[in-house]
């Protein structure tokens, strides 16, 4: 069996998140991919505007940006799953994005069980400080066949 390096990785992964059609609209980016932890980016678009007279981002556009992030974080755990699913991912949001800004979110998927996967993923826009939203997350694992 081949090696295969971390870039190779990534852009199989790009590759993958890029052809989600939902994310290809979004306009979602990869920024990086580790051991389970993911940091995708989302560009400010007037299109997904929730509220005209602020151009403030709707909350859907957020939690769409952090669902592809929370399960790319699951597919990058070194478990390995053939494919995920979300479960169940409960949002808190703290404050608007700020309007023209990018949101970032940063994923980790910290715990695996036989079925299950959990995730924490943060967005954020320029202000790192101050998280825009954060979630916690259950994911299905779907295990290739005769893996563990």
């Amino acid at each position: 069996m081949t090696d295969v390096t971390a870039e190779q990785v990534m852009a199989i992964a790009r590759r993958f998140i890029e052809a989600i059609p939902h994310s290809r609209a979004l306009g979602m980016q990869l920024a990086s991919l580790g051991a389970g932890q993911v940091v995708m980016t989302m560009p400010y678009d007037a299109r997904f505007v929730g509220d005209p007279a602020t151009g403030v981002l709707h909350g859907g556009a957020v939690s769409a940006l952090m669902d592809t992030a929370s399960g790319a974080a699951v597919m990058s755990h070194p478990s390995a799953p053939a494919s995920t699913a979300t479960l169940d991912l409960r949002i808190d949001y703290f404050r608007a994005a700020t309007p023209g800004q990018t949101i970032t979110a940063r994923a980790e998927c910290y715990h695996v069980t036989r079925s299950v996967a959990f995730v924490r993923v943060t967005a954020t826009d320029d202000d790192e400080t101050r998280p825009v939203a954060a979630a916690t997350g259950a994911f299905t694992i779907d295990r290739p066949k005769g893996g563990k």
